[in-house]
């Protein structure tokens, strides 16, 4: 039987199939739905999501720290996640107009990371006797096992037909938030009851926090690019059907979420911010060298970025739990998760701006835009490091 402190990671795991089953379905739900969209209208179905989950994140953590209660808010959100992706569907089969399925995907995106942060607090406040590394590797695998099993399932489901693939999704969120309703639990620790205003303000004082909050603005963005401009790229350049993007989205997302999980143990033992630069700097070379690679490379390449992944993803969530402390864990893993939705919606809209740049005077516009963005990942990752060892990061946060 699964326990109050197992379900919330195989909650996270069934929210996050419908993330990357849209993926692989991206030009039918765009460009061939909609004839006419140019690369910037295409990339905002997956950015207009992602603002959205900027408003939910930190809605859902303040409230959710405000009230010292998690369960009914997680339910709610997963409900409405459900409703809009049953809306997509019904949009897709109905409407002429391309701005009814953005506004739904903004709902979604709103709920989702909703969801997803209070859900993520959730399996923090269960963390057992191994302790918070160890738990937060656990939700970390939950998540990117979810993502990854995600990518292959749309690209099976979409070769069948599109439609299902919202409609499969939406079902599944509100079968999870009837399991939410009968079995998530509240921590039994008691948490203060904090007003918004103080719930900033300690926040705000625990600067460290900005040591994860940069992480994960820079891997989400890298993520937006990858399910956006990537899989354009694989589907019109290399020439990929939905199977086949389903398939190089699986080899980069099984490694990494199966590594998840041991790379929040190694971070008990090994300087969790080293981790994630040293992730960061490989991961952003694996990008720049990807749009070099012949067609049948694309797979091998994409699994080795995978496991080049889950150095960096576990060490972030295990910091962001750790400053955020028990009296502000959920607002810290929603700013975690709002600086991650700013980096994802940043993705697609740097991406498509820069192809459109060199796309005036380059027959090959997609090379130099891999190399900008991998680069971005490593510049920024270095400059953290920098900062955090010259000491301009190093106000201790309260830890738990």
């Amino acid at each position: 039987m699964i326990g109050p402190q197992h379900l919330p990671l195989l909650l996270l795991f069934g929210l996050m199939l419908p993330v990357t089953a849209m993926v692989p379905v991206l030009p039918d739900f765009t460009a061939q739905r909609f004839p006419g969209l140019g690369q910037f209208a295409s990339h905002l179905f997956m950015s207009i999501n992602m603002i959205g989950a900027l408003l939910g994140a930190p809605i859902a953590g303040l409230l959710s720290d405000r009230l010292g209660r998690r369960k009914g808010l997680a339910v709610a959100a997963l409900s409405i996640n459900g409703a809009t992706l049953l809306g997509i569907a019904w949009a897709y089969a109905n409407t002429e107009h391309y701005g009814v399925l953005l506004a739904l995907r903004f709902l979604e995106g709103f709920a989702h990371m909703s969801a997803l942060s209070l859900l993520m607090a959730l399996g923090a406040d269960h963390a057992g006797k191994a302790g918070l590394g160890a738990r937060m590797g656990a939700v970390g695998a939950s998540i990117s096992l979810g993502v990854a099993a995600g990518a292959p399932l749309g690209g099976f489901v979409g070769g069948l037909d599109p439609l299902w693939v919202p409609l499969a999704g939406g079902a599944l969120s509100i079968a999870l938030a009837l399991a939410g309703l009968i079995g998530l639990h509240d921590s039994a620790h008691t948490r203060p009851r904090m007003a918004a205003a103080e719930i900033v303000g300690t926040l705000r004082r625990r600067r460290q926090l900005l040591i994860p909050l940069a992480f994960s603005f820079a891997d989400r963005l890298t993520v937006g690019f990858i399910v956006s401009t990537l899989s354009l790229y694989l589907g019109l350049v290399i020439g990929f059907d939905a199977r086949q993007i389903g398939l190089a989205m699986a080899a980069f997302l099984v490694p990494f979420s199966v590594l998840t999980y041991p790379a929040g143990h190694l971070s008990r033992h090994l300087d969790p911010l080293l981790m994630m630069v040293t992730g960061s700097v490989l991961y952003g070379i694996f990008l720049a060298v990807l749009a070099f690679l012949p067609g049948e490379s694309i797979a091998t390449a994409m699994a080795v970025g995978g496991v080049i992944a889950a150095l960096m993803y576990a060490p972030s969530l295990v910091l962001a739990a750790q400053y955020g402390g028990t009296d502000c864990r959920a607002s810290a893993l929603a700013a975690f998760n709002m600086a991650g939705s700013l980096g994802f919606a940043a993705g697609p809209v740097i991406s498509s701006v820069l192809l459109a740049f060199f796309g005036l005077f380059m027959a090959k516009a997609y090379a130099p835009v891999f190399v900008i963005i991998g680069m971005i990942e490593v510049v920024l990752a270095v400059t953290v490091l920098v900062l955090a060892r010259r000491g301009y990061l190093n106000e201790q946060a309260t830890a738990s």
